[in-house]
This record gives C-alpha cells, sequence and structure tokens, in this order.
C-alpha cells in the first residue's frame, strides 16, 4: 500500500470502527475500554483474558460482539468436573453402523467465551490453550482445523480463590492482552437500571437487536488497516526497551549476551525488587501489534509513544510476575509497569 492509499484506508476503517462502536453501546452501556479491547484482539488475531467481577456484562460484551460480527458464538461454563473430551469432542460408537463417529465439542466456533477458565483442572485448561495456539484439535487420530478466525475469550473472577486452578505463567503468555472490566460510573449505572426497568419483568422483553456490521471482509479491511500503519524503527526500539527493562537484571544475564539491546543505566532502579520473572519475546511482538492497532483506533497513520503507552498495560500486566515485596508494599502489576514507562526514555 503506497502514502497515497493509507489516509483513504484509514478512513473506511475508521467509519467501520465507529458502526461497532455504535452497534455495541446499544446493548453494553459504557466499558469503552473493554470493548475496544475486544475489537483490538479480534483485529490482531489473538485472544483475551477478561478480570472482572460478576455483573459487569463481560458474556454480554462478547455475545454482541459475535452478534455484530455474524460468527458463530458458544460460551462453555468452566467447572472442576469438566472434561478435555466435553471441551474439544470425543469418539462415539454407534452400534448400528459397528463403528466410531465424531462428536465435535463446544470449541469448534468462532468466539468463544471460556467463562471462569481458572476453575477447570489443568488439562481442561491445556486442551483449550492448545486449541488457542494451534487453531486445530484431535480427536481420536485425525486432526481438525478450527473455524477461522477462532477467538477465545476467557474470564476469572478475580475475588474467588477456593475451589480454582491457577492459570501457569507459560500458558497466561498465550494470551494477547489481559483486560480489568471495572465498575461502571454512577451515570452510567444509572442508564443500565433504566435500560433493565424497560424491559418486562418476566425477562420477555427481547434486548435491542444488532446489525452485523462486521464480517470477514470487515475484519479483513482492518486487519490491512492496521498493517498500514506506519512504525518508526525508533518506536520498535522503544518497544523492546521497555519489555527488556521487565526482566531483572540477573535473568538477562542468565540468558547470554545474544541480545544486543541496550537498556538505560537506572531505567530498573526501585523496580526490579518487585519483579521475580519479566516478559518474553511474545510481549514485543504484542505490543508491536497492538500499539500499530491502539493508532488506528485512534485514527493515526502512524504509531506514537502514546500508542505503546496505553497498549503496554493489557499487553504486559499478566505476563509480569510480581514479587512478595510487591504484595507486600500494595503494588499490583500496572503499578509496576508505570514505574517502568516512567523509567525508559521516550525516543
Amino acid at each position: 500500500m503506497n502514502e497515497n492509499e493509507i489516509p483513504a484506508a484509514l478512513e473506511e476503517a475508521a467509519g467501520l470502527l465507529s458502526a461497532c462502536r455504535t452497534e455495541l453501546a446499544k446493548r453494553v452501556v459504557g466499558q469503552g475500554n473493554m470493548i475496544d479491547g475486544l475489537l483490538a484482539a479480534l483485529v490482531a488475531g489473538g485472544h483475551i483474558l477478561l478480570e472482572g467481577v460478576p455483573g459487569l456484562a463481560k458474556t454480554l460484551a462478547v455475545k454482541s460482539l459475535a452478534e455484530i460480527t455474524g460468527l458463530a458464538f458458544r460460551r462453555i461454563q468452566f467447572t472442576p468436573d469438566l472434561l478435555p473430551a466435553d471441551l474439544t469432542g470425543t469418539l462415539i460408537w454407534e452400534q448400528g453402523r459397528g463403528s466410531f463417529s465424531v462428536r465435535r465439542g463446544p470449541v469448534f466456533a468462532n468466539v468463544i467465551l471460556a467463562d471462569e477458565i481458572n476453575r477447570a483442572p489443568a488439562k481442561v485448561q491445556s486442551a483449550l490453550l492448545e486449541a488457542m495456539e494451534e487453531k486445530q484439535v484431535t480427536i481420536g487420530e485425525t486432526t481438525y482445523p478450527l473455524p477461522e478466525p477462532f477467538f477465545v475469550l476467557a474470564t476469572e473472577n478475580p475475588i474467588e480463590h477456593e475451589g480454582t486452578y491457577a492459570l501457569p505463567e507459560a500458558e497466561l503468555d498465550r494470551f494477547l492482552l489481559k483486560l480489568l472490566v471495572p465498575y461502571p460510573e454512577p451515570g452510567e449505572e444509572l442508564e443500565i437500571v433504566k435500560r433493565s426497568a424497560s424491559r418486562p419483568a418476566d425477562g420477555g422483553g427481547a434486548r435491542s437487536s444488532l446489525s452485523p456490521v462486521l464480517d470477514t471482509a470487515g475484519i479483513g479491511l482492518l486487519r490491512g488497516a492496521a498493517d498500514s500503519v506506519y512504525l518508526d524503527e525508533r518506536m520498535v526500539k522503544y518497544m523492546v526497551s521497555i519489555v527488556v527493562t521487565t526482566r531483572p537484571p540477573a535473568a538477562r544475564t542468565a540468558a547470554g549476551a545474544g541480545g544486543r539491546m541496550k537498556v538505560q543505566p537506572g531505567a530498573g532502579d526501585g523496580v526490579y525488587r518487585y519483579i521475580s520473572f519479566g516478559a518474553s519475546p511474545r510481549a514485543s511482538i504484542a505490543l508491536c501489534r497492538c500499539a500499530r492497532i491502539h493508532a488506528l483506533f485512534e485514527g493515526r497513520a502512524f504509531v506514537s509513544a502514546d500508542d505503546v503507552k496505553a497498549a503496554a498495560y493489557p499487553v504486559l500486566r499478566h505476563r509480569i510476575v510480581l514479587s512478595y515485596e510487591a504484595e507486600a508494599d500494595g503494588l499490583d502489576a500496572d503499578a509496576v509497569i508505570s514505574r517502568i514507562l516512567a523509567h525508559v526514555p521516550v525516543p
């Protein structure tokens, strides 16, 4: 795409994004960051980990996203007694035919809502995460490709830990973004209550219908527009410097002398005691993709430092393993990321 074509592509993408936000606003009040995060991951072709207490419209937002895209949607409730076959499918013996037939599981859909993924045991989590990474499922001795696009949104409840199985760090790294879903503002909650009060108490009133404004071709258009956003080499070095700074010096030394990226002296002072393990190169790749998409969402044809900083939080917050000192000092991942961004010089 040449320089003259980029503005036209961005203008068309901006109109499509505006239509998506308008349609989703008919169902979901507020939660703009969550909506933009869902759209960004869809454009990037990645998966999302949603964290928020019950009742914050996480399921409603995902269902609405599937509706405006016209994609097949499945919701899977993760429980301690769930088996991998309940997710991926299994072989069924048919007595009349004297042979096995394949019964595909609910994972064979475009948009998967993995509700409370941390309530299922490790085998079930691994089955889903393998499908996320390989985009295929093996049943018996045959491998079946999953539909394209394939988009997983897993939810976690941050206030309940009894009877849960925490996702290992290596599996968390497979998620492109981790979005935190906050409580609505008082004005937004007032609108939510008004909308609820306008529907019959027996639940018979249908929600407002949404128009399918983002088909497969539209997703391809947005991906092409994101790829056309200019990314200067200085911005690439800035992003890599941020990710490298998440790694304590001992970890960088142990990794060998292969990397020549220099970190600004003192960039991690006062931060490394709060970090046990930093982010992998997969985080640098994700940060690059998401910074471009953020610039696209802001209507810019180039990536700025503000795009990088905005993308850093959802990209890094689940990839940094905090130390006990961070917990003792009341610091979460976002607070540590803020300190890192304040230390790494902007080009």
